[in-house]
């Protein structure tokens, strides 16, 4: 594969050709908290090298990419482009039946999905990325427009005081339904908010026939564990972020 040619084709795409013949992909997805991050799909680990290597040499740092750690070749072949590991998350699949009706807090109402606003919806979400801050936010990759963080209002629940949003739940409607984010402000944090949402997304995936959803949480966030793990949730593996500084 020496003679394999790499092509940057578009400002986030490059192509891996032999004789012509596309033989690896590979993609730099910028998601809305400002990072990059990286996918490469070839065959053989020489073409995955001189990709990586290609895209590494022209794009700024730090770098990003999400493996499955059970798949032990692609996460060597991105540790031999220099990544190392940043964070785990943990999966876990959620029966939809084991938490049931849960008391909504004093002054709260819980939305539904479908009824939630986009405008407050965006700025709570602008508002937790910033009360995040350097915090990790969930490893998934969205290329949506720069800027652009609720695409579909009916894949939330949120969690309103008065006017004013201070929760939100995102489910994604895959074929086992995945839970994206679950969120709430700082100031309205430990009065059972989160679980109160939770309660509600978990039953109306119920009400649909659907016995269990997927959900990833970072080992480090010990609340948000607790949360799942008492409400009979199952570890199922996990997924390494990979960073290049």
């Amino acid at each position: 594969m020496d003679h394999t040619q790499i092509n940057r084709i578009a400002e986030r795409h490059w192509h891996a050709l032999d004789d012509d013949r596309v033989v690896g992909r590979g993609e730099a997805l910028r998601r809305p908290d400002g990072r990059t991050f990286l996918c490469v799909d070839a065959w053989h680990d020489a073409v995955f090298d001189r990709l990586a290597c290609s895209m590494l040499a022209e794009l700024p740092r730090p770098l990003y990419t999400v493996v499955d750690e059970a798949d032990v070749d692609l996460t060597a072949q991105w540790r031999r482009a220099g990544f190392a590991t940043g964070r785990r998350e943990c999966g876990f699949v959620i029966p939809t039946d084991g938490l049931g009706p849960v008391p909504t807090p004093e002054g709260v109402t819980i939305l539904g999905f479908g009824d939630a606003a986009h405008g407050p919806l965006h700025a709570l979400d602008r508002a937790v990325r910033e009360e995040i801050g350097s915090q990790p936010m969930p490893a998934e990759v969205l290329p949506r427009p720069d800027g652009i963080t609720v695409a579909d209002a009916s894949r939330y629940v949120a969690a309103a005081r008065g006017d004013r949003y201070v929760g939100l739940a995102r489910v994604t409607p895959v074929r086992q339904p995945r839970i994206g984010m679950i969120a709430v402000r700082f100031d309205e944090r430990r009065r059972g908010i989160a679980r109160a949402m939770l309660a509600t997304v978990l039953g109306s995936l119920h009400r649909n026939g659907i016995g269990s959803a997927w959900a990833e949480v970072d080992e480090s966030n010990k609340a948000a564990l607790a949360l799942f793990e008492g409400i009979g949730a199952r570890e199922a593996g996990g997924n390494l972020e990979l960073v290049l500084a």
